[in-house]
């Protein structure tokens, strides 16, 4: 139970029609409790709570009518809310605005002007409007009843869309950002790196936050902290940032270092695209590849950011992928570097789009003498062939090999390759995965 002041992080929860609403399960009339919970002293209730909200407001991703309703009051517990409530209120409006897939959108950010496009037309007002035009035509008693229960759950703010529904999520947290901002200078370094991680996926905000988190980035003493700022400096941010996060490159820090150059990976290559630059830092790209190439061939940290499912290689390999024409042979090397300390399924998502990078161009390739090949398409040959993840469900990696004429079996790519199998990567919680 919550009282006194704490009462008023959730004044007005009881003005809003949760029974109206709609979550994973239905009525979304628990969720005032469930919020009241979070903001209490038991602290088992609490972690019940925010078990309840991830699995009905935000269930396997998915976003519901309830799901923006509730985001004020959780901007709210974030701010002022008991302490060990606030970090895991900025996660799961994280969550809320853009799922727990970011690395999906790694390593170029989130491209909301396509995702705002793709649901336009799903938004509840349009399916409301499609809905009447269906009604007003409609003669048949069982084909109108199913009109009429459609239009009313998107007259409810429902949306039968998944992007549309994840929209008004996304939308409803980035209203709350001014407040949630000001948490960059909270003296908690948990919440300060859940903000700035927060921040990093609102672009459009870009002209207001990004400055705000290099002048964080300037004063910020925890390494974790700093790291997760720069990197989301240049999620949000575009090229012109590039001289200022540039001197990064050179920190002490070697985790701030590949924080810079995670960030410099994209904010130079819109640099590069746009109108030469005759200032331009010819030795920039060459800087960003040694760090990263380094990174990839290290241990993971002790303390990384949240990128990347926290994946420090997996988030490495990404950008060095797009790194490819600058070094062919350097950047494949480590790539396959970074596998090694990559988990299996990013592994398997990554390899496909690694082999036809390699081997860009080779459309109708003639199989060639292996020894002909560059030393960094033998070395990404060679670390699939051994251990790569053959028959993985989803983006099967053995489609590139025979789109571009290459061995498409383990045997047959090891004997092409001089090599041994040593096993091959599997998913072990996806069923799929023979």
């Amino acid at each position: 139970m919550i009282k006194g002041q704490d009462e008023s992080l959730l004044a007005g929860v009881d003005d809003v029609d949760w029974v109206g609403l709609h979550h994973a399960y239905g009525s979304a009339e628990d969720v005032p409790d469930q919020l009241r919970s979070v903001c209490g002293d038991d602290e088992a209730a609490r972690e019940a709570a925010f078990g309840s909200l991830f699995s009905n407001i935000f269930h396997q991703g998915t976003r519901y009518s309830a799901s923006p309703r509730a985001v004020p009051f959780l901007a709210r517990i974030a701010v002022a809310g008991p302490r060990r409530a606030r970090a895991g209120t900025l996660m799961l409006l994280k969550c809320l605005a853009v799922d727990w897939y970011d690395e999906y959108a790694l390593p170029r950010g989130i491209n909301i002007v396509a995702w705002r496009a793709a649901a336009e037309e799903f938004m509840p007002e349009k399916c409301v409007a499609w809905y009447d035009e269906q009604l007003a035509v409609e003669q048949d008693p069982g084909r109108r009843r199913v009109l009429e229960e459609g239009r009313a759950y998107c007259a409810a703010g429902d949306t039968f869309d998944s992007r549309a529904s994840a929209l008004l999520s996304y939308d409803a947290v980035r209203a709350e950002l001014p407040r949630l901002a000001r948490l960059l200078d909270d003296p908690d370094p948990e919440v300060r790196t859940r903000t700035a991680y927060l921040l990093a996926w609102f672009p459009e905000e870009g002209c207001w936050s990004v400055p705000l988190l290099l002048v964080r980035l300037e004063r910020e003493p925890d390494s974790r902290t700093a790291a997760t700022i720069t990197v989301a400096a240049g999620l949000a941010g575009d090229h012109t940032l590039v001289p200022r996060l540039r001197p990064w490159l050179d920190a002490p820090d070697p985790l701030l270092q590949w924080a810079a150059a995670i960030a410099l990976t994209r904010l130079a290559a819109d640099e590069s695209s746009a109108a030469p630059d005759p200032d331009h830092d010819s030795g920039l790209f060459e800087r960003i590849i040694s760090v990263l190439t380094e990174a990839a061939a290290g241990p993971a940290p002790a303390v990384g950011t949240e990128f990347n499912e926290g994946n420090l290689h997996g988030y490495t390999a990404r950008s060095l992928i797009t790194l490819i024409s600058h070094a062919p042979d350097t950047v494949l090397s480590a790539i396959a570097d970074a596998f090694g300390g990559m988990p299996d399924r990013q592994i398997a998502a990554l390899a496909r789009p690694v082999v036809t990078v390699a081997f860009s161009g080779a459309a109708n390739y003639t199989l060639t003498p292996f020894t002909d090949l560059g030393t960094g398409q033998q070395r990404t040959l060679r670390v699939l062939a051994e251990n790569g993840p053959w028959k993985h469900y989803g983006e099967k990696f053995e489609l590139a090999l025979r789109e571009i004429g290459l061995p498409d079996t383990q045997p047959a790519l090891c004997a092409y390759t001089h090599t041994h199998p040593i096993g091959r990567i599997t998913d072990p919680d996806d069923p799929w995965d023979e």
